[in-house]
C-alpha cells in the first residue's frame, strides 16, 4: 500500500508526487510448546487465533521452524494460555475424532484454501486420495498441486492432511513424518 504526498516545491518544479510505502507493523506471535503422543507440539497464536500447529521430536527445531515460518514477526513465549488453546490442540492430537472448534487463522493461496477446506470435510477415521481431493475442488489434473498444498499446511491435525493418501491407498508423504501420519490414522480408526 502506498500513500501520495505533495510538496509545494515539487509541484512548482513539475516533479511527480512522491510515493511513500506504508509499512504495516508485524504482529507479535505468541507460542507454547507441549509434549504429546507425537513428540512435541508447538502452537503459534496471534490475536487469539491459531496461526500454526507443528509437531516434531525436538522443541528447539520446532522453535527454529516457527521463526522461519514467521521471519518478520516478533515471537514470544505465551506463558498464560487463558483460552486453554494448548490443551485443546493436545486433546485434538490425542483424540482426533473429537470435533473441536479451534479459532484458526488459516492463510494460504486460493488453491491451498480450497484443498484445506476439502480436507476439513473428511471425517475422522476415513482417508481420501489426492486424486479425489483434486476432483472435489474442481481441479482433476492438479493432483501434484494438491499434494503440495497438503505439504504446505501450517496447521497440523487441525487441517487433517494426514487423511490424504496415495491413489492406491498407501501412505504418501507427510510433512510431520509418515510414522506420525500412521499413528494419527490408526488412532482415528479405533475411535
Amino acid at each position: 500500500m502506498f500513500t501520495s504526498t505533495s510538496n509545494a516545491n515539487h509541484s512548482e518544479t513539475g516533479a511527480a508526487d512522491v510515493l511513500i510505502p506504508l509499512i504495516r507493523a508485524a504482529a507479535t506471535i505468541g507460542f507454547a510448546i507441549a509434549p504429546c503422543s507425537l513428540g512435541f507440539v508447538i502452537i503459534a497464536v496471534s490475536e487469539q487465533l491459531i496461526r500454526s500447529i507443528m509437531v516434531g521430536d525436538d522443541p528447539e527445531m520446532l522453535m527454529s521452524d516457527l521463526q522461519n515460518q514467521f521471519p518478520n514477526h516478533a515471537i514470544e513465549l505465551n506463558e498464560n494460555d487463558d483460552d486453554g488453546l494448548v490443551a485443546k490442540v493436545v486433546d485434538l492430537i490425542e483424540r482426533p475424532d473429537k470435533a473441536l472448534e479451534l479459532p484458526l487463522d488459516i492463510r494460504g493461496t486460493d488453491f491451498q484454501m480450497r484443498v484445506w477446506d476439502a480436507l476439513q470435510q473428511v471425517p475422522a477415521g476415513t482417508t481420501v486420495s489426492y486424486t479425489f481431493l483434486a476432483e472435489q475442488i474442481g481441479a482433476p489434473n492438479a493432483v501434484r498441486a494438491v499434494a503440495q498444498a497438503c505439504a504446505a499446511n501450517p496447521l497440523a491435525v487441525a487441517v487433517p492432511c494426514h487423511r490424504a493418501v496415495g491413489a492406491n491407498g498407501d501412505l504418501a508423504g507427510y510433512r510431520w513424518g509418515i510414522e506420525r501420519k500412521r499413528a494419527l490414522l490408526e488412532r482415528e480408526s479405533k475411535q
